[in-house]
């Protein structure tokens, strides 16, 4: 099977990232797939992904700690840490972990960064199936500039695709279902590393196991949209997207440069919602524990943005202390129903105070989304003619509000408040 042939809707899910950094547990990962299972299966929410740092033993917050011992296999393969992740104990790895989320009727996700580990290139350890060593294949130049973990390998070793196949056979093996590659989609120090893409996708396909791909951070660059839609399921738009009214603002300019793209098997990704309780271990993103600083009104913004734009949603927050209205957001069937099935999104106009985005979803519904980016309340109007509709005579439903109304005059009003969004369901 292609890539393309899986994630034909945007995926959803919950990552551990916005709440435990890099030291997430395994306490903490079952009881976030407990709930989920409980309160969002229903509504479309099936991935738990474990991020970053799940193989050091000692990572205690989303700061990275330099050159520290990493928990690794006797093929160069990063293991969890059995401190933290005690079903892994006596080389198990994710598999105990994986089968309990699988058991729920969940997906398990893992996060990886690119490369291979500095410590098996600077010990020269083995690689499955390949007569090269880490020292072999390892790209010494080829470094993350926030994260001292690993070297990028240099593509042109024949061991390099032999190390990449042996990693995705172990994650087969766990039984793996989504993958969150890091440093790769874009870099502070260098484009992308499109080699590397390509030997994960191949990784993948050899393995024999559906796995998501999914590529970070970004911004990913618009001139490889192609490559990535050949090679990856997901890749972010955005670096670490946090609960920052100017970075949600930013993102208009993100989808309208991206507009077009979403399809089956690839989404441009405008990153996790930080939503809820996040910051718990997390001190990135300019705070620490806390609830999101977002507004009620920029919260609707974000999930209105996001679901009409297709992009991926994957939950931040720690999902167990989910308040009424937290939950609210993320099980309005209407809008999802919308983020899993309309097409054809694009931005209809943008004005100082206002932006108008639609979507289709068959010959009969249109779906409009009016953001207020303004600093106080606004009126915003959009004519039928616009929207491609003949006729004066609509049915209106907000889908935020649940509420039904007509539009006799030939366009749509609603006044909104700052910062804030209504997004309509229209039928004709």
């Amino acid at each position: 099977m292609s890539h393309r042939d899986y994630a034909k809707t945007p995926p959803m899910g919950w990552n551990s990232w916005d709440c435990y950094g890099a030291a997430v547990t395994e306490a903490e990962i079952r009881g976030n797939a407990e709930y989920m299972a409980k309160h969002l299966k229903p509504y479309g929410w099936e991935y738990v992904v474990v991020d970053i740092q799940w193989y050091e033993p000692h990572a205690n917050s989303s700061i990275y700690r330099k050159f520290v011992p990493l928990e690794m296999d006797e093929y160069s393969r990063l293991m969890p840490a059995v401190n933290r992740f005690p079903s892994a104990q006596g080389g198990a790895g994710f598999k105990p972990l994986a089968d309990y989320v699988h058991s729920l009727g969940l997906k398990f996700g893992i996060h990886i960064m690119r490369g291979i580990p500095r410590q098996a290139a600077h010990a020269a350890t083995k690689i499955k199936g390949s007569e090269q060593n880490a020292r072999d294949i390892a790209h010494p130049n080829s470094i993350c500039p926030w994260n001292t973990d690993m070297y990028g390998v240099d593509a042109s070793q024949e061991g390099a695709a032999a190390y990449y196949r042996s990693l995705f056979e172990l994650y087969a093996e766990w039984g793996v279902d989504f993958v969150k590659v890091d440093d790769i989609a874009a870099s502070r120090l260098y484009d992308p590393h499109l080699p590397e893409i390509q030997l994960i996708h191949d990784a993948i396909e050899h393995c024999g196991r559906e796995m998501v791909l999914s590529l970070s951070p970004g911004p990913a660059q618009i001139e490889h949209a192609d490559y990535l839609e050949q090679y990856a399921n997901m890749w972010r738009m955005t670096d670490d997207f946090w609960d920052h009214w100017s970075l949600l603002l930013d993102m208009f300019d993100r989808c309208k440069a991206w507009e077009g793209r979403p399809a089956p098997g690839n989404w441009p990704d405008c990153d996790m919602l930080p939503l809820g309780h996040i910051g718990i271990r997390s001190v990135d993103g300019g705070g620490s524990d806390r609830w999101t600083r977002f507004t009620k009104d920029e919260q609707i913004t974000m999930m209105t943005l996001w679901s009409i734009f297709r992009s991926p949603l994957m939950f931040g927050g720690e999902l167990r202390d989910n308040d009424d209205w937290t939950l609210s957001l993320m099980t309005n069937q209407e809008v999802l129903h919308m983020h899993q099935h309309s097409h054809d999104a694009k931005q209809l106009n943008r004005t100082e105070h206002s932006v108008v985005w639609t979507a289709q979803e068959g010959d009969n519904t249109v779906y409009v989304a009016m953001f207020n980016i303004g600093e106080t309340a606004n009126e915003i109007v959009v004519s039928l003619n616009a929207l491609g509709i003949q006729g004066q005579d609509v049915e209106l439903v907000d889908l935020w509000s649940g509420s039904g109304t007509r539009s006799e005059s030939g366009v749509i009003k609603a006044e909104v408040p700052t910062h804030g969004a209504v997004l309509y369901r229209i039928s004709f």
